[in-house]
């Protein structure tokens, strides 16, 4: 009796169980003290079981949950200004290198081009005369200047000639008018003497004259051949000018090619922002493509924690998209900077109240075997191994 009443509470009167006398009483069960230590035991293991594992994370790897996918996104825009005719890629479409995009109206581009390339004709045509005629005009002159040259070369060897024979003739009438005044020699002889010196001055005289005749045709064929430079001056114009067209030519050929945009990369249509029909502006954003093949991870680290990380360093990657997938990585590129540098907005302390708050920096992180799963700003989880390399 005494071990059954240690497992009833006993009431004020002093019986078990019951309030009213005389009535059995209800046992009231305890929970068992080994049953209650053995939970307290379960949940002290469990609570030790992830300190552990935190620890060993924390020792082991550089653990970030906020990171993310991340490309080069390439912004589309147009060089010229005109009506979008054509749109041949919607939004997901994967395009390869030198696909077209987007399509510009470049009817008066094409017509500019033929303009231009007509007046580039005229020119060319035009200098083929002028080097025709300049071609005619130095045979020419140079055949009569030639001539002219032989012909006045004649006319001074011919003066020369005759100077000798008159200053004899000269010499002998002065002699004969000597004599004829001693009376050494007859009249005859003088007037012979003074015919001969005057046929002589004649001659001369007629020689000079073709000479001189001979002077001014040489001038008038070298005039001639001084036209020569004007055509080489008007040919020197014509040819800066077709150089000119030729440029305007070519910058028309690439406002026409500018219309048609084309992709510089394989790639994904990630988003359009623009319609047919619509008049666009240069610069004006069209389409944002990336290369679903070159992609990784960025990740902001503590600055405490920085030092540990190195390039080369293996990281186990999980996205929230694919749970299920592990993906291996490897640290190619640490920032230089902490991420508030490059906040649009600064962050001053005029108060003088400062609260220090670690600062993160960037770290990318190559992805390997992503088979295209991977889109940028996608979330990630990151462990970095910092014992590894």
């Amino acid at each position: 009796m005494d071990a059954k009443t240690d497992d009833y509470p006993e009431t004020s009167s002093g019986a078990p169980g019951n309030s009213a006398p005389g009535r059995p009483a209800t046992p009231v069960k305890r929970a068992r003290p080994w049953k209650r230590n053995l939970l307290i035991g379960l949940l002290v293991a469990v609570i030790a079981a992830l300190g552990g594992r935190e620890a060993y994370i924390r020792y082991i790897f550089v653990y970030e949950y906020d990171a993310r996918i991340a490309g080069t996104l390439i912004t589309i825009s147009s060089r010229v200004a005109g009506w979008v005719t054509k749109i041949p890629v919607s939004e997901g479409d994967t395009v390869t290198k030198n696909q077209t995009l987007i399509s510009i109206d470049d009817r008066d581009s094409v017509l500019m081009v033929g303009q231009y390339q007509a007046q580039h004709r005229a020119l060319q045509a035009e200098r083929t005369r002028l080097r025709a005629e300049r071609n005619l005009i130095d045979k020419q002159t140079k055949s009569r200047y030639v001539t002219q040259r032989s012909v006045l070369n004649a006319a001074q060897a011919e003066v020369q000639s005759y100077k000798p024979q008159l200053d004899l003739a000269i010499s002998e009438l002065t002699r004969a008018q000597k004599l004829y005044k001693r009376k050494v020699i007859p009249k005859q002889f003088l007037d012979k003497a003074v015919a001969a010196e005057l046929k002589l001055q004649s001659m001369m005289i007629m020689a000079q004259a073709r000479h001189t005749a001979s002077e001014a045709k040489l001038a008038e064929s070298e005039a001639d051949r001084a036209e020569l430079k004007v055509l080489d001056g008007r040919l020197g114009i014509i040819r800066a000018q077709i150089e000119e067209l030729a440029i305007k030519i070519e910058q028309q050929k690439l406002d026409v090619s500018d219309r048609t945009i084309k992709s510089a990369i394989p790639g994904v249509v990630d988003r359009t922002f623009t319609d047919v029909g619509e008049y666009v502006m240069p610069g004006q954003r069209l389409l944002l493509i990336h290369d679903p093949s070159k992609v990784w991870v960025d990740a902001n680290i503590k600055e405490t924690q920085i030092r540990k990380i190195k390039i080369g360093q293996k990281v186990k990657v999980t996205i929230d998209a694919y749970p299920e997938k592990e993906f291996a990585g490897k640290v190619f590129a640490i920032g230089n900077a902490a991420t508030s540098e490059f906040a649009l907005l600064p962050t001053p302390n005029p108060s003088g109240n400062f609260t220090k708050i670690t600062q993160r920096l960037r770290v990318r992180i190559r992805v390997e075997g992503t088979e295209k799963l991977l889109r940028p700003g996608m979330m990630a989880e990151i462990y970095i191994d910092i014992g590894k390399k």
